[in-house]
Parts: C-alpha cells; sequence; structure tokens
C-alpha cells in the first residue's frame, strides 16, 4: 500500500503519493546532498601528501587530523536530527549545506593545522545529521518494497562523490594546490543551495501540525506509539549499530587512508593513485544498486525482512571484511587489486538495506532521532580507526607493514559484526515487540 507524502502548508495542495515524479525529485536532489557530503570527506584524503608536506605532519598527525572529522559527529547527529525535527525538511537540508560552506571556506587559503583540524570538527558536526535527514526522507516517500531502492540511490551518493572528486580534485590539488580543491567544493556548494532553494518551495516537505501541535505524519506504523527509549532497547537497533559500525570502518578508513595506502603502501605514483582510488567507488555504486534492487525482490517473494535486510546486509559486509583479510596477505598487483577493491566497495549496503529495515518498523515521527542515535554509535569508528591506523603505521618497520596489519584487523572486525548484526537485525520482530509494548501500555492507561 502507498504511502502518501506529508501535506503542505499551502492550502488546498493535494499531497502527492509515492513513486511520483515528486518523491523521485526529491531522491535526485538528495543523491546529490550525499555526493558533495562525501566529496568533502575525500578532499583531506587526495591531499594527503600535500597537506603533510605543507603542515609537517607526521603519520600520527595526519590521523589525528582524518578523525577529528568524527570528533563532534555524534553529538551533531543527535542534536541536530532533534533540532531539524522541529523545521521543515527543505529548510534543515539548506541549513546543514550553508554550514557545510561556511566550514570549508577558511581552507580555501593557506591556514595552520589548528584551523584546519577545527574546520573539520565543525564539518562533521553539521554533516552529523545528514544521513539520518535522507533516510528519514526516503522512508516517508515511499513503501517498505520501493525504500531499499530509493534509499540505495541516495547512498550512491556516498561512492559517487569520492568517485567524481577523486580524479578531478586530484587533477585540481596537482595543477594548483589542496586549497584550491575545497573552492571547487566550496563553489559546487553554493550552487547545490541555490537550486536546491529555487526548487524548495514546489516540494511537499514542509510539515503541518495536527491538532496537538506534532507534525502530521502519515506511515504504516503509525499505530506504534512507545516511549523512545524502548526502541533503543531492542536487539534490532544494536544489530544496526553493529552493522553500519562495521560500515563505517570501511567508509571512514576508504576516504582517509586508501590514497595514501595505495601510494606509499603499494607503491602508486599521485596521478596512477587518483585513477586507482576511482574504482572502488565504482563498484561501491553497482553494489549498492543491486543490493537496494535484491532486498526489495526479496520481500516481494515473501522472504522475510530478517533475511532481506539483515542476513543480506550481513553477507555483504563479511564479503568486505574477508577480502580486506585476503589483500593484506597478498603481494602488490592485480590480484590485490581486486581484494582491495572488493573489501571498499560493500560499506553502503549497511547505510541503505540495513537503514530501510529500520524504517520497517519505526513510527515516523521517531525515525530522525533514532537514525540519529545509530549515526552517532558507528561515528565511534570513524574516530578511532583512522587515527589508530596512522599510528599503526607511524610505529611499524615500513609504511607496506603497518597498513597490512591495520587492515587485517579491520578485516576480522568487520567479519565478526557482520554476522552478529545481520542476525540481531529482524525487522518483523521488532514491529511485533513495538506492538506488543503498545497494547500493554495502551491497557494500562486504560485501567
Amino acid at each position: 500500500m502507498a504511502i502518501t507524502d506529508m501535506h503542505s502548508r499551502d492550502v488546498g495542495r493535494r499531497p502527492h503519493r509515492v513513486g511520483d515524479r515528486r518523491a523521485w525529485g526529491i531522491v535526485l536532489f538528495l543523491f546529490l546532498f550525499l555526493t558533495l557530503n562525501f566529496a568533502d570527506k575525500a578532499a583531506v584524503g587526495l591531499s594527503s601528501q600535500q597537506i603533510r608536506h605543507d603542515l609537517g605532519l607526521t603519520a600520527g598527525q595526519y590521523g589525528l587530523l582524518s578523525s577529528a572529522f568524527f570528533w563532534l559527529f555524534a553529538v551533531g547527529a543527535v542534536t541536530l536530527s532533534a533540532v531539524l525535527r522541529k523545521i521543515s525538511y527543505t529548510w534543515g537540508a539548506a541549513l546543514l549545506m550553508l554550514a557545510w560552506i561556511l566550514s570549508m571556506a577558511p581552507l580555501t587559503v593557506p591556514t595552520s593545522f589548528g584551523v584546519l583540524i577545527t574546520c573539520r570538527i565543525v564539518l562533521g558536526f553539521f554533516e552529523g545529521p545528514a544521513h539520518a535527514l535522507c533516510q528519514s526522507i526516503v522512508a516517508d516517500r515511499f513503501a517498505p518494497e520501493k525504500r531499499a531502492t530509493a534509499g540505495a540511490i541516495v547512498n550512491a551518493g556516498s561512492s559517487v562523490g569520492p568517485l567524481i572528486a577523486a580524479p578531478t580534485l586530484t587533477w585540481v590539488i596537482l595543477a594548483w594546490s589542496w586549497h584550491a580543491a575545497f573552492v571547487v567544493l566550496v563553489a559546487v556548494g553554493v550552487l547545490w543551495l541555490i537550486g536546491w532553494l529555487w526548487y524548495a518551495d514546489q516540494l511537499p516537505f514542509r510539515k503541518t501540525e495536527g491538532g496537538d501541535g506534532t507534525p502530521e505524519v502519515h506511515d504504516a506504523n503509525s499505530d506504534i506509539v512507545v516511549p523512545f527509549r524502548r526502541l533503543l532497547m531492542l536487539r534490532s537497533f544494536w544489530g544496526l549499530v553493529m552493522l553500519s559500525f562495521a560500515g563505517y570502518l570501511i567508509s571512514s578508513l576508504k576516504v582517509a587512508w586508501l590514497p595514501a595506502y595505495l601510494n606509499e603502501g603499494l607503491g602508486y605514483s599521485a596521478g596512477t593513485v587518483g585513477a586507482l582510488v576511482t574504482i572502488p567507488y565504482v563498484v561501491a555504486v553497482v553494489v549498492l544498486l543491486s543490493a537496494g534492487i535484491l532486498s526489495g525482490r526479496l520481500l516481494r517473494r515473501g522472504h522475510s525482512s530478517r533475511v532481506a535486510r539483515g542476513y543480506l546486509t550481513g553477507a555483504y559486509l563479511v564479503a568486505g571484511g574477508l577480502s580486506m583479510m585476503i589483500f593484506t596477505q597478498l603481494d602488490p598487483g592485480p590480484m590485490q587489486l581486486v581484494f582491495v577493491i572488493a573489501a571498499f566497495a560493500v560499506n553502503s549496503v549497511a547505510f541503505s538495506v540495513a537503514f530501510a529495515g529500520a524504517s520497517d518498523f519505526l513510527p515516523a515521527r521517531q525515525r530522525v532521532a533514532f537514525f540519529g542515535c545509530i549515526i552517532a554509535a558507528y561515528s565511534v569508528a570513524g574516530i578511532v580507526a583512522p587515527y589508530a591506523l596512522g599510528l599503526i603505521v607511524e610505529h611499524s618497520p615500513t609504511a607496506a607493514a603497518g597498513y597490512s596489519t591495520g587492515f587485517l584487523c579491520v578485516g576480522v572486525t568487520v567479519c565478526v559484526l557482520g554476522v552478529i548484526g545481520g542476525v540481531m537485525l529482524d525487522p518483523e520482530k521488532a514491529r511485533a515487540t513495538l506492538e506488543d509494548l503498545t497494547a500493554v501500555d495502551a491497557e494500562r492507561e486504560g485501567r
């Protein structure tokens, strides 16, 4: 059954149904939103050599810089997600983009390590709620069997962003400087913001308030009424935490260290790295879209959401973790690159297919906050992994040995979390539990 969109503030405007052009237009804008979100993440990784040379940074200091982006990421994910519930999605996305632009602007000119690290912290704070916002919008506008596909298209921006950024920004960095890369990002961000504000008035984003003052939302789980803390006690919540944590271990290292690994660890030139680093992102788009389509097909064929969401996501992550373990044991060459690509191409499945599973049992009014808590949990991977890998590389006999040790540990961790998280994520059981809790609470109130 189709889920209708939220009404506009404009009197007399008819709410649109999911699956129409308007909903897919929203998907396109959100895809571009995440494309920019991940392009700016990739900029520091692509600029690693110039940044370390210009500022005289060690591998450990560069790892600290890479992790700084995530220091307030969790805080932003939780606090800003709560704030965004109070305003329209239109202005929420616009304000986030404006904050991103302002936080990158100081990096367009020569600066100090202190300014650079401060800007990355601020940028991380304002990028924290981006994924939660996008997934909540998708969940509100698409039926369960279409959510994974729509979410996969939006999340493809997480791969397309670095995919476009790698050759483009590498060329800009080599031709001018790493500061010029941020000039490009700021300019593109301004263009997106102008286009969004021009198009926003045509979108059915604005929340209307019901008689009780809460946003009027139409969703299949509106009959579920439980305190928010109950959601955080579900096995599926912790399963989703584990799956997304595993995915973000891969994501954070791909953005922060993959270019440096290809250069320092495997000996490829800077120009070659600019080309090679795009391949995992190309494959990631294919993997992400195919996983979304496969998830929807499994549901239509009668498979449980546990299989279509949890097991499927876990299987992709285990494949990525095993690939990472394998490439650390191979000598540099084409075969090793195949496993490098496989290892770094599966991460986004955890943020589309698995998150679609969460939408299957969550009331719409609690989705943004719930996703914000998930993001807060998995952002710890972004804090720990880049810095830890930097320390391992710095204290190893050679850079190549350090990378091998670090990625081997990450591969094992991803496999373990993928298995446990895939088993724990069970949307059907979670919904049944929430319905039972709702009935019990209603009975108590009736007494």
